[in-house]
């Protein structure tokens, strides 16, 4: 992750979801980030700088006029040292504030000083969300550059309904990576397919395998945090949906996935074919259950369209990697289905990774340079794999 080693600076506001920024602390750290936690006097309502401080495992911060040590300015010290800003709930107050460059408090004092990069997370009730000056200052501060995630739609502390909620520590963290990576695919338009599909016998069963769409999803966030516009067409998996602006499309059987690459591939500079399309599917799907009546059943399978081949052979300026996953030859059989498929780069992996957090890979590009990776998250895989396409476009 690109939070490890990070110095950031989390500010704690006065919201109901105060409490959810100890968890945050505590994904950071866990992230290995250096965590310096400040509050206003008004988070202190509904949670302790001692709570704060034993999560974030720095002391919590509260007073504008701390001197930080060797006579250095605490908000100054916090401003310049942060990789970035994290501002956890943010009220329309704060909010308010950093729009008008009003700096009354530790908190507002850090983030009209800072270089780095600030992330709101917005918390409040919906009809303060609602409010044209709220949004306006929301739209003022995204114009400067600022980042946001949220706030997320469901039922409120003070008993409505709507948007206004905290965001996910989840989202957050996820949003934090995104603010601190490097926007090296802005401009590119990466489609990535995702998990297996399902072709069905009769309305119950279906033929499948068990990828668990892992991979692609991790292709499709670290495409998002990178600057790309991604589009995701997932199979059935049992992922949440990624969070932030990535156009997703659900299918299920091979015919689906295929129509909807069709549809998305002409306008997509960059295509990662990360599913597990099947490639037979019964020739006859039954409308109704098949009783268990029959000592045997024999079920005709029929290819189906092979929609990596399709691309590679109406290919233009797109750049193509396929995943090739093989039980035995693994390179010379990725080599192959590089070249025939005129893929510009093959990840080659084998059945262990496919429903595991874990994956061990080796890529093949069209130059012959050949990468094996030890066992990895597929979220650094996911990178690694990105890393490649930047190299290759910019050589």
């Amino acid at each position: 992750m690109v939070i490890k080693d990070k110095k950031i600076v989390l500010c704690v506001t006065g919201a109901i979801s105060a409490y959810k920024a100890l968890e945050l602390a505590r994904l950071l750290v866990k992230a290995e980030a250096t965590v310096l936690p400040v509050m206003t006097e008004s988070a202190g309502e509904f949670i302790s700088a001692l709570s704060l401080s034993t999560l974030a495992k720095n002391r919590a911060r509260t007073g504008l006029f701390e001197i930080a040590g060797e006579g250095r300015i605490s908000h100054i010290d916090l401003a310049q040292t942060a990789d970035l800003i994290i501002v956890a709930p943010a009220t329309a107050d704060i909010i308010g504030k950093a729009a008008s460059g009003i700096c009354d408090d530790l908190v507002s004092t850090v983030i009209a000083a800072a270089t780095a990069p600030v992330l709101f997370a917005p918390s409040m009730n919906c009809h303060m969300w609602e409010n044209p000056i709220v949004r306006g200052n929301v739209e003022k501060l995204k114009t400067l550059g600022y980042h946001f995630v949220g706030p997320a739609e469901g039922e409120l502390a003070c008993g409505y309904e709507g948007l206004g909620r905290l965001s996910p520590v989840e989202d957050i963290m996820e949003a934090a990576e995104e603010a601190l990576r490097k926007k090296d695919l802005k401009g590119e338009k990466v489609l990535v397919t995702a998990g297996p599909t399902r072709e069905a016998i009769d309305p119950v069963r279906y033929v499948s395998n068990a990828s668990s769409g892992r991979m692609g999803y991790a292709l499709a966030r670290a495409a998002r945090r990178r600057g790309a516009e991604v589009v995701l067409i997932s199979g059935p998996t049992h992922l949440p949906r990624p969070s932030g602006n990535i156009t997703f499309v659900r299918v299920a059987s091979a015919q689906e996935m295929h129509d909807a690459c069709v549809t998305y591939y002409p306008q997509s500079t960059v295509v990662i074919m990360a599913a597990a399309v099947a490639d037979y599917r019964p020739v006859k799907s039954y409308p109704a259950k098949v009783k268990k009546e029959a000592e045997a059943l024999t079920i005709e399978l029929e290819r189906t369209q092979d929609v990596l081949r399709y691309m590679g052979r109406l290919k233009k300026d797109q750049f193509l990697v396929g995943f090739a996953l093989e039980t035995e030859n693994l390179e010379e059989n990725a080599r192959r289905k590089l070249r025939e498929k005129n893929l510009d780069l093959v990840v080659a992996n084998s059945p262990a990774g496919l429903d595991s957090e874990l994956n061990q890979v080796t890529f093949i590009d069209r130059e012959n340079e050949t990468e094996t990776l030890p066992a990895l998250p597929k979220d650094e895989i996911a990178e690694r794999i990105l890393d490649n396409v930047v190299r290759m476009k910019t050589a």
